[in-house]
């Protein structure tokens, strides 16, 4: 999975998001600063084509209308606007379209400016974008690729409000838990990570280890002008994708694993390589 999947593009142009405190949106008036908050709100440098080619199946959803904006239009959003959802959903149906036996899951998880018509018109666009491909809420461990293939789904929809409840495509936040470290210390990231898998449910639920270190107030300050890419994740990817070729899948082990820049090493080739670990034990057990 990838983390903000879709803040390879932010708009620097257009007024900074209503997911900023108001300091910041003053701040944010003058130009030089929207170029540094560029900086460290992108995450991501592969478009979703890009990322899906590259093995991606795991997007992290961050939305939000535009205040004043007439219409009831959804944006990406990390700090300044992204594209509009819409494109982006029509350019991973094109994959799809392209590869029926492929499936990714999208997780909508932060929802900002949005009433619930704004919720009914971006679930409306789901449905419209993916149709027939979208899996209805299952018991988690009936979701095999098999499962998948078999109904001609495609995408599984995670919505984290509670209008979930109304559409049946819909999963709850709950079946998908994403622990966040919340920390610029790598060596403190891997020991949260090892913490949170210990813990995690056993059946019931998917499960996102987020590999990815934040900034705070006072990194930014200190880096302004190197970024997030610069400051902390060129650094620390080693050691991440080290901790990833360390670990086991299956029950109690990893499931989704999610970073930053996901071209910047073999990432997308490291976690699903992990999968051989499964294919070994099935052959031991036949």
């Amino acid at each position: 999975g990838s983390h903000d999947s879709f803040s390879y593009w932010v708009d620097e142009k257009s007024p900074v998001g209503p997911d900023q405190a108001t300091a910041i949106k003053r701040l944010a008036r003058i130009s030089l600063v929207r170029k540094i908050m560029k900086k460290w709100s992108v995450t991501q440098n592969l478009t979703f084509k890009e990322q899906l080619e590259g093995g991606i199946r795991y997007f992290d959803l961050r939305v939000s209308s535009k205040p004043g904006e007439i219409g009831r239009e959804i944006y990406f959003i990390h700090g300044l606007f992204g594209i509009k959802v819409w494109d982006g959903l029509k350019e991973m149906n094109s994959f799809l379209e392209q590869h029926p036996k492929e499936v990714i899951f999208l997780d909508f998880n932060h929802f900002y400016a949005m009433d619930d018509s704004h919720h009914h018109f971006l679930i409306n666009r789901i449905h419209s974008a993916f149709e027939s491909k979208l899996c209805c809420v299952e018991c988690v461990e009936y979701v095999t690729l098999l499962y998948m293939w078999e109904k001609k789904h495609q995408v599984l929809t995670i919505y984290h409000h509670p209008l979930y409840q109304e559409y049946p495509f819909l999963w709850p936040g709950n079946k998908m838990p994403a622990p966040w470290a919340n920390t610029t210390n790598v060596h403190k990231l891997l020991q949260f990570l090892e913490t949170t898998l210990g813990e995690r449910s056993r059946y019931g639920t998917f499960h996102v280890s987020q590999a990815i270190l934040t900034p705070r107030v006072k990194t930014i300050a200190w880096h302004l002008i190197r970024g997030l890419k610069n400051t902390l994740v060129l650094r620390n990817l080693p050691m991440i994708l080290n901790w990833v070729k360390a670990q086991k899948p299956g029950v109690m082990g990893v499931n989704i694993i999610t970073s930053d820049f996901v071209e910047l090493v073999d990432f997308a080739a490291t976690v699903i390589a992990l999968n051989n670990f499964l294919l070994d034990e099935d052959e031991s057990a036949t």
